[in-house]
């Protein structure tokens, strides 16, 4: 029990962002009686930007930028974040108070007719504004012709169903938090489409000063997924990367180690860097799977 308290939740303004803050709100409410938490909505930069695909506007803090100047303005307590989105650098004077229970990480298909991944037409139309995704659809599948797009998740797929695109690639977790499992045509295995480092996780992000906000995030922390998206947040600093680059990474926790698959590719999809390794150290996993990379070609292929 805290004494009545009223607590300051940042959020962007989209459906899944809404969803997500409503989630942690929830959480926190339930855990601290007395607790009430209000929401403030913050239009990013990223949310503002959409007649460019993401790689020609900059990654780092699209998404995520005015939601920190609020935090360190006072504005707001907590930003809820979609893990994938926060840059690896934290921030000067802010910190993750609590990383979620992760939901599925795996990515999926929205398409018309039906259609799977290994049943899309010749040169059908896939839309996807990631990298990652790009590079692994074309390793799969070199005749797609892959096309920016932009929106939201329920936007995207609408322009699906309009058919604007044959297809679009989203995050399964995003998917079904807005009750739109209905239009997955096609689950993507981990073999043909490795998720984003951090994908399916939400981070809760706070002021490092902040130890009363802190104290109150710490049961919302879930221990086995900070430790795997510390992994393969640390691949991607290896790298010296930031969440726009064609870079994937997925950790899972066994009751002895961590296991890290990781993969760079080029954009077009040839060729593909895929590793794997394991060890105890979410940190030195994940950069010496980046040292691997590096010394495999990554360098040519993310910056050449």
């Amino acid at each position: 029990m805290v004494k009545t308290q009223t607590l300051v939740i940042g959020s962007r303004t989209s459906k899944l962002a809404l969803w997500q803050t409503h989630h942690i709100k929830q959480q926190l409410e339930a855990f601290w009686p007395g607790l009430e938490c209000r929401l403030e909505t913050v239009i990013t930069q990223g949310d503002k930007t959409l007649d460019k695909p993401l790689p020609q506007i900059g990654g780092k803090g699209l998404f995520t930028a005015e939601l920190e100047l609020a935090l360190h303005n006072g504005t707001i307590d907590l930003a809820v974040h979609s893990l994938k989105d926060l840059p690896i650098e934290n921030n000067a004077g802010l910190t993750l108070g609590a990383i979620s229970a992760r939901a599925d990480v795996r990515d999926v298909l929205v398409a018309t007719q039906g259609w799977t991944l290994a049943t899309l037409p010749d040169r059908a139309i896939v839309g996807t504004s990631s990298l990652r995704r790009q590079a692994q659809l074309l390793a799969y599948r070199p005749d797609l012709k892959v096309m920016s797009i932009r929106g939201n998740v329920d936007t995207r797929i609408r322009k699906v169903l309009a058919s604007e695109y044959d297809a679009t690639v989203l995050a399964a977790a995003g998917v079904t938090r807005l009750g739109l499992d209905a239009h997955i045509t096609d689950w993507l295995p981990l073999d043909v489409m490795l998720p984003a480092p951090g994908q399916g996780a939400l981070a809760v992000q706070c002021r490092a000063a902040d130890t009363a906000v802190q104290r109150l995030l710490a049961p919302l922390n879930d221990t086995a997924a900070h430790t795997c998206v510390t992994a393969e947040r640390a691949f991607l600093n290896g790298l010296g990367g930031g969440c726009s680059l064609p870079v994937a990474a997925y950790a899972t926790l066994t009751a002895e180690e961590i296991m890290l698959t990781a993969l760079v590719a080029a954009e077009d999809g040839q060729p593909v860097i895929r590793l794997e390794g394991h060890g105890r150290d979410p940190h030195a996993l994940g950069a010496a799977l980046a040292q691997q990379a590096l010394a495999q070609g990554a360098e040519a292929l993310l910056h050449g």
